[in-house]
């Protein structure tokens, strides 16, 4: 049952983020400063281990738990899975990149006469916390929310610690929540606008390898886009029964949203719960809900992750969604028609 927070706690929950740093301190190598770091980043799976070398077979020496938020001094190749060697030097030891999300901290200014109707917005901050305002409880805790994830700003309101918090309407659940307004920005019409390309939309395709774990697109007979993705984990089956493998064969982008709550749907502030709200660049091929994505729980492309989604970087997803037809209207939740040609093959 949830609990109403008094307003010191929610000063303190709300606040953690103000900085960007939120949840959990960021730790520094010992020797080392914050300001020699190179970057953040983010711990997106429940723990990962730390080892005395950048090699899975020395040994561990620490582990990190999920949102922990950590500096790192150097980013390397090392003994490790041929799809990616990357390792991240940081406190105590190095750590994969599998499942750390680099992150980075911008407070935004906020815009308090927006006007009638719903803006897209992405985090710009590693991790928010948002709350619910019920008539029972008060200001809850709901969902964490994290960097380079999107959403549907609909208002705009004061909090219980003064400031202004944006109005986010959940396109899954139909219910809205509040996330402090300078940890989003809100993205202006011409970042998302259409990329029409130097053919006719007939001429587009797209090729994803699942040997390889690469994606092509084409405009006739040229690459425009050729990219490391995560495919889905082909020994896995869904919650619902589909096997979690990205089915192959020849399909057609039939809808896109810029926003996808995807998970259980569960309304719960369980930062452990199987619930993606704000999941990027959305563009469905495939009758079981299979699409390609932005990804803010791992780093680790090149290598089966998903439960059958192609998953891109939210760079790169936000390119092919502005790429791929059909053309997305700039406010639509979702946008529906024949779209682009999407061919997926074993080799």
């Amino acid at each position: 049952m949830a609990s109403r927070l008094s307003r010191r706690e929610f000063l303190q929950l709300g606040g953690l983020a103000a900085g960007g740093l939120a949840l959990r301190p960021a730790l520094s190598v010992p020797g080392n400063t914050p300001s020699e770091a190179l970057g953040l980043v983010r711990v997106g799976t429940d723990e990962i281990r730390l080892y005395s070398e950048p090699s899975y077979s020395s040994d561990v020496v620490a582990t990190r738990k999920k949102d922990q938020l950590l500096y790192y001094y150097d980013l390397l190749e090392a003994d490790g899975p041929d799809f990616n060697p990357r390792w991240y030097q940081v406190d105590e030891g190095y750590a994969h990149t599998a499942y750390l999300q680099p992150v980075q901290t911008v407070l935004n200014e906020v815009r308090s006469n927006l006007r009638e109707g719903r803006y897209l917005a992405e985090v710009t901050v590693p991790i928010t916390q948002s709350f619910r305002d019920t008539a029972t409880y008060g200001w809850t805790k709901l969902y964490r929310l994290y960097y380079r994830s999107t959403h549907w700003v609909t208002g705009i309101k004061e909090g219980p610690d003064g400031a202004l918090w944006y109005e986010i309407e959940d396109e899954l659940l139909y219910i809205k929540y509040y996330v402090l307004a300078s940890h989003l920005r809100l993205i202006p019409d011409e970042e998302i606008s259409p990329i029409a390309g130097s053919v006719e939309p007939a001429q587009k395709r797209v090729e994803v390898s699942i040997a390889e774990q690469r994606l092509w697109a084409y405009e006739g007979d040229e690459v425009v886009l050729d990219t490391k993705i995560s495919t889905g984990i082909p020994y896995l089956v869904t919650s619902n029964g589909i096997p979690a493998a990205t089915p192959m064969g020849a399909w057609t982008v039939f809808s896109k949203m810029p926003v996808r709550h995807m998970g259980n749907g569960a309304v719960t502030a369980d930062p452990l719960a199987y619930e993606l709200p704000g999941v990027p660049w959305v563009s469905y091929f495939h009758e079981w809900g299979v699409a390609f994505h932005g990804t803010y729980w791992h780093d680790n492309y090149g290598n089966e992750m998903s439960h059958g989604c192609v998953n891109m970087t939210p760079d790169e997803a936000k390119w092919m969604f502005r790429w791929l037809g059909p053309e997305h209207e700039q406010v639509e939740v979702q946008t529906v028609g024949h779209g682009t040609r999407v061919w997926v093959r074993a080799s």
